[in-house]
């Protein structure tokens, strides 16, 4: 009997273990969080002392060509107050932010129901394929003459310019992960009586998110890059805007201090699209 309670306490020893290091719902906590979180604040700690050496201290690096801490602060304190380029921060930024926005939606709203539509349907991907193929080489700078003779001037142009940017990398993913699913799952669903609008809400959507969100994640930081892009040209407002004419007052305070700003909402944008990404998946490994 003692021979058989010490077997069956070395069994449970490991899995009482692991169970302090899981959360009430029972996932795992991830282990190394606060270990990242100090790694990335020394990084930064460390860029930024390095930054102020060089340009404060020693001079190494010559105003004109990269700006110091204070004429980076300087030129935050111009934009958040008096303003710049037509506009103030708060201004500058939320033009940008809903158009990032706007383009956004409508990518996810066109890229994932057509890349459901070609995973599934052998038809729609013989039909759309060649046509998709055709024009996913075209970067989407290309489109912007296009898109101002078609829309104008006016915010119109850019989130089509957006749209197509986050398009191709939402719709080629969704394909992949309808394409990468398992296929005895799909037979036992039909073999069950599953409906089609059942194989799509509960088998092919569930089993292609992953695949899903990492479009997404992708869309979302093509928005941005093409966003800026567009508004070098033509654009009344936004960051891209602060862009362009600070490079023309030969200002590289705004300019360094407008290229945080677009660095900083995408973060925070990308780290809100993985919160609903844990929120819906929550047995994926973060």
């Amino acid at each position: 009997m003692t021979e058989a309670l010490a077997s069956e306490s070395a069994r449970l020893a490991p899995t009482q273990g692991r169970r302090r290091f899981r959360r009430p719902d029972g996932t795992r906590r991830p282990q190394g969080k606060r270990r990242r979180g100090a790694w990335a604040l020394a990084t930064g700690v460390v860029l930024f002392v390095s930054w102020y050496l060089l340009t404060s201290v020693f001079q190494a690096v010559s105003p004109a060509r990269f700006p110091s801490p204070a004429d980076a602060w300087e030129a935050a304190e111009q934009l958040a107050t008096t303003g710049y380029a037509g506009g103030t921060l708060m201004t500058q930024a939320w033009h940008s932010v809903r158009l990032v926005l706007l383009g956004f939606v409508v990518a996810v709203g066109t890229g994932v129901p057509l890349g459901l539509l070609m995973g599934m349907s052998w038809r729609a991907e013989r039909l759309i394929n060649p046509t998709f193929l055709l024009l996913r080489p075209i970067p989407p700078l290309a489109w912007v003459p296009l898109a101002i003779l078609w829309f104008g001037l006016g915010d119109g142009s850019k989130i089509f310019v957006i749209w197509f940017a986050a398009f191709v990398p939402s719709a080629i993913n969704t394909y992949t992960g309808v394409r990468t699913l398992d296929r005895t799952l799909l037979a036992a669903a039909r073999v069950h009586g599953a409906s089609t609008w059942q194989m799509v809400t509960e088998v092919v959507v569930p089993g292609a998110l992953p695949m899903i969100f990492t479009g997404l994640k992708l869309s979302l930081q093509a928005c941005w890059t093409t966003l800026v892009a567009a508004e070098l040209v033509g654009a009344f407002f936004g960051l891209g805007r602060v862009l362009m004419t600070a490079a023309q007052d030969v200002n590289p305070g705004m300019i360094l201090f407008a290229m945080g700003c677009v660095a900083l909402l995408g973060a925070v944008m990308t780290w809100m699209l993985s919160a609903i990404e844990r929120r819906v998946m929550p047995w994926r490994p973060v």
